[in-house]
């Protein structure tokens, strides 16, 4: 008899975890978007047509603007000549050797721009004196074109790298400290009382509170200040040409003065291209994995 019991227990108990299980899958299937089919050849597709049909429609644009004559074709050359000219850029190394340069100095700049934003933004959002005194200095150097800052770059640094650095970070810091200062302001009073109830010491809170639910403002206060960085070092390298050392800057200004317009075209491309790239590849992964952390987006 109490066998039996025991055996109507178990049944019992595996026909609730059934329905228990049929129900999460149940709940799980809502979440999903319509006509989902989950593989990743559709995501891919999913995530390619569009971008693809605007690359389209935009060198259509171009091409008709060609076809139209307002500048002469020598002046403003259609897809037709700027790609074979990017193409013999490519296959000669000369496009490498400039995209090289670049990227060393953007990575360069850009990662010295984010020690000092943080530390700016910890040390005025931690000190209330500090947000005082120096919160809208920060805003305003925000504000502050970039190529204004080369003047006096040349000034302090003469026609050197280093001039460009100094208007990378001069351009870069204060989007990342703004950042930083807007994700600290936007967290949640409670969890601020809560690790102090726990015992959190300052470093402690800051570790263990203040970044964690600063870090999506943070994330854009980053893609801003990679922005602003970007374009300080295209005008950097517009105007400080280093010998020996190509970038897309100084080709861009070789061929302009050489009058060879396929090529400077085909180098605006470049630094779209980069642009687009870094902005997918980094930026918008970190996003979708602060996001999807956060049970904001679908974890498939």
């Amino acid at each position: 008899m109490a066998a039996d019991t025991s055996l109507d227990a178990d049944q019992i108990l595996a026909d609730a975890n059934q329905q228990l299980a049929e129900e999460i899958a149940g709940l799980d299937a809502l979440e999903n978007e319509p006509g989902e089919d989950g593989s990743g050849v559709h995501r891919f597709w999913s995530a390619l047509w569009p971008k693809a049909a605007a690359i389209g429609l935009a060198l259509l644009g171009w091409q008709v603007v060609v076809w139209t004559h307002w500048k002469p074709e020598y002046i403003l050359p259609g897809p037709n000549k700027v790609f074979p000219a990017l193409w013999d850029m490519s296959r000669s190394g000369v496009l490498w050797d400039a995209v090289g340069t670049t990227m060393r100095r953007a990575v360069t700049g850009f990662a010295i721009a984010v020690l000092v934003g943080c530390c700016i933004g910890l040390l005025v959002s931690t000190f209330r004196l500090a947000r005082v005194a120096f919160g809208s200095l920060i805003t305003g150097l925000q504000t502050m074109p970039s190529v204004a800052w080369f003047p006096l770059a040349l000034v302090l640094f003469k026609q050197s790298e280093a001039a460009i650095f100094f208007v990378i970070v001069l351009g870069a810091a204060p989007s990342i400290a703004n950042g930083l200062l807007t994700g600290v302001d936007n967290i949640p009073p409670l969890l601020t009382r809560a690790g102090r109830v726990l015992g959190a010491g300052r470093v402690a809170q800051i570790r263990y509170v203040v970044l964690p639910g600063a870090l999506p403002s943070f994330i854009s206060g980053l893609r801003q200040g990679w922005a602003f960085a970007w374009r300080s070092l295209l005008a950097g390298e517009l105007l400080v040409i280093i010998a020996n050392k190509p970038s897309i800057g100084s080709r861009l200004d070789f061929d302009r003065q050489f009058n060879d317009y396929p090529s400077m075209m085909a180098m605006m491309l470049v630094i779209l291209l980069l642009g687009v790239l870094i902005d997918s590849l980094v930026f918008t992964q970190l996003d979708r994995a602060i996001l999807r952390r956060r049970g904001l987006v679908p974890t498939r």
